[in-house]
């Protein structure tokens, strides 16, 4: 495990993305996971001033609310295609959002794992971490073997979220996420951890960040 502290989120970003970007130097067709989340929008920035060709790298998310339409601002398949595909000039085909609009989310959640699981995996999983300490959606308590799977929103995980929607109603009560099982397969984990802050509170636009790494696993905390 590696674990770097660096003071504002912008050296976050730039530390994360040098990890990412040796990653697909060494294996441009390389299989990323791309969380959403103010603390990891960061990376994807830095790693932009790349200038990688990624026209070979695929990319798996981690969740989707249920139920939200296509098209929907706050879906994370819209938040992947302006963060993640459109900033770093992936192929949208190579780019893979959990289907949250399905006629049954269970077997969307089934299908989904075993896409990455039919690619080989995942090569480096960029996570964030919720107020309460929840890696995607999997709230404390989840079981280290989960899959990916439909998960209900604990209220406290829509309050936090009701700050991107017009109206707390708004926040959808149930989502896709990859399991905790399906994470810790990932072969390199990068943890961006910002300060501690009220759920309610914006994010900090400075303080210090903590990267941590594990097998070249990385996690970035400011205080």
């Amino acid at each position: 495990m590696e674990i770097f502290v660096v003071p504002t989120a912008s050296a976050t970003g730039s530390v994360a993305a040098g990890i990412v970007a040796a990653v697909i130097r060494s294996k441009p067709e390389a299989v990323l996971g791309v969380a959403t989340g103010g603390s990891p929008l960061p990376i994807y920035a830095a790693l932009a001033n790349h200038q990688l060709d990624m026209s070979s790298v695929r990319a798996f998310a981690l969740d989707e609310y249920v139920g939200l339409p296509a098209g929907h601002p706050e879906s994370y398949a819209e938040v992947v295609r302006r963060e993640v595909t459109e900033r770093l000039h992936l192929d949208p085909a190579n780019v893979a959002v959990p289907d949250g609009s399905a006629a049954d989310p269970e077997a969307a959640a089934a299908d989904y794992d075993a896409a990455i699981a039919g690619v080989g995996g995942i090569d480096v999983q960029i996570l964030g971490i919720g107020h309460n300490g929840h890696l995607a959606f999997n709230e404390p308590g989840s079981a280290l073997d989960s899959r990916t799977r439909v998960e209900v929103l604990t209220e406290r995980t829509r309050e936090a979220n009701a700050r991107y929607f017009s109206t707390p109603e708004e926040v959808p009560l149930r989502c896709i996420t990859q399991g905790l099982g399906t994470i810790l397969e990932a072969r390199h984990l990068l943890l961006v951890n910002g300060p501690l802050r009220p759920a309610s509170s914006p994010p900090p636009s400075t303080g210090r960040s903590r990267l941590t790494a594990r097998a070249r696993s990385c996690s970035c905390t400011r205080t």
